[in-house]
């Protein structure tokens, strides 16, 4: 990152979010903006390309279910609503299993409580494919560093944090990993970079 201000170059983070981290960063936004309570959530992924014979290694397993695990605590915020996040069962799996190829699979359990604490489950199966689901954010992540470069923004780029599992950030700020406020921070980037109003959504001007 050092570098990378010095030289000017733009940098943004590391592993793409495409498969059940995305999931999660999808669905525990409209957890806590519900305000549903979360008592476990259990996922288990099969992989069977590069990425899955990668992960077959001790180390590098232990860096990935560390960067799916991280995702939810900064999403739910438990220190400020610790009845409903403060004691959650976080179990992540990784296997490789070479027969898969480039597709993936990621199974996920979700064991939520609403009011009064009755109990309900949420069950996601992600078939997907690692390419498909990657070379998008290639080319977006291509154009939009290169936007950011010939703008003359170099150094973090905290808006392109939408595509990672682990966005840069200043070592003083969390990384944020709620999908939909990712969006915004990119959409209203770009809006700042065209010299175009920023979005709120406060939609009172409609009424007027």
């Amino acid at each position: 990152m050092d570098l990378a201000d010095e030289r000017g170059i733009p940098v943004a983070g590391k592993d793409f979010k495409t498969g059940q981290t995305l999931m999660k960063t999808i669905v525990a936004p409209g957890l806590k903006a519900r305000m549903l309570g979360l008592e476990g959530w259990y996922s288990t992924n099969i992989l069977g390309n590069r990425d899955g014979e990668v992960l077959d290694d001790e180390k590098s397993l232990k860096s990935k279910e560390v960067t799916k695990l991280g995702v939810l605590d900064t999403i739910l915020q438990p220190e400020k609503n610790p009845e409903l996040y403060g004691n959650i069962s976080h179990v992540v799996k990784i296997s490789y299993y070479p027969p898969r190829g480039d597709a993936k699979e990621g199974w996920d359990n979700i064991d939520v409580f609403g009011w009064l604490g009755y109990p309900m489950q949420i069950k996601i199966n992600f078939l997907a494919r690692d390419s498909i689901l990657a070379a998008p954010i290639v080319l977006d992540l291509a154009l939009f560093l290169d936007l950011a470069q010939r703008a003359g923004m170099g150094g973090i780029q905290e808006w392109l944090s939408f595509y990672f599992k682990s966005p840069m950030t200043l070592p003083e700020l969390y990384p944020e990993h709620d999908l939909f406020i990712q969006q915004m921070k990119l959409k209203n980037t770009l809006r700042a970079i065209m010299g175009e109003d920023l979005i709120t959504h406060l939609g009172l001007d409609y009424y007027e």
